[in-house]
């Protein structure tokens, strides 16, 4: 006679720990960082989680969001000391926006995507927090400021998805080769760009990215907010 198989009760199973926020996060940020952010999916995590794509749902609304999140977690890699370039509030302002860059740099996709992703966690807080710190030390009016904290940012944003496409995609050196011969070899149809060239090709991206920076916070802090005294 066979002996009865004994049921193993749901009790002596080992429990899943409970669903958050957090954990759905810190698993997309693993995901992304050892496969890119592409297959930082709802049914992607679901599956890492040991779980249905639609308990992910009440914690993170849709996959926008969720890059969103994975964007805010990677933010605080940032450094927001301004990398030690003491008083000097335009330095300290540089080495913070700088140092953002490179954390999108670092993650192509992202650094793409955060074009278009509005993040609201604690690390963008303390990112506008600082940027808007700094910026107001240079004795702009405070809806200068204001206004100035999104332009830089976003320009720091759109150089970090433009450097990371040329440095990660192969296709790129040719597409930006094919451009400087375009441009070397116009004729007198387009005396404007003849008259610009060397120039309009010329400079390093870190040359570029400062002298950027250096228009940007010069037009912020003299260029009067719409509506403003200054």
């Amino acid at each position: 006679m066979t002996a009865r198989r004994e049921p193993i009760s749901r009790r002596e199973r080992p429990a899943k720990p409970a669903l958050s926020r957090r954990w759905i996060v810190d698993t997309a940020v693993r995901v992304m960082r050892a496969e890119g952010l592409e297959k930082v999916t709802m049914r992607r995590l679901a599956k890492e989680l040991d779980t249905g794509p639609a308990s992910l749902y009440v914690y993170v609304a849709n996959t926008a969001e969720l890059h969103a999140a994975v964007l805010d977690a990677l933010l605080g890699e940032v450094d927001l000391t301004g990398g030690g370039a003491g008083g000097d509030w335009r330095g300290q302002l540089r080495a913070v926006l700088a140092s953002y860059t490179s954390v999108l740099f670092a993650h192509p996709q992202l650094a793409r995507s955060a074009l278009v992703a509005r993040p609201s966690g604690v690390n963008y807080l303390r990112l506008v927090e600082r940027v808007l710190d700094l910026l107001s030390r240079s004795g702009a009016s405070r809806e200068q400021v204001a206004w100035g904290v999104d332009k830089l940012l976003q320009d720091a944003t759109a150089t970090a998805a433009e450097q990371s496409a040329q440095e990660h995609d192969p296709m790129t050196e040719d597409d930006w080769n094919a451009t400087t011969r375009a441009l070397h070899s116009v004729d007198e149809a387009h005396p404007a760009i003849r008259a610009h060239m060397p120039a309009l090709v010329s400079g390093s991206p870190e040359d570029r990215m400062g002298w950027s920076f250096d228009v940007l916070v010069n037009g912020i802090t003299r260029t009067p907010v719409p509506g403003t005294n200054g």
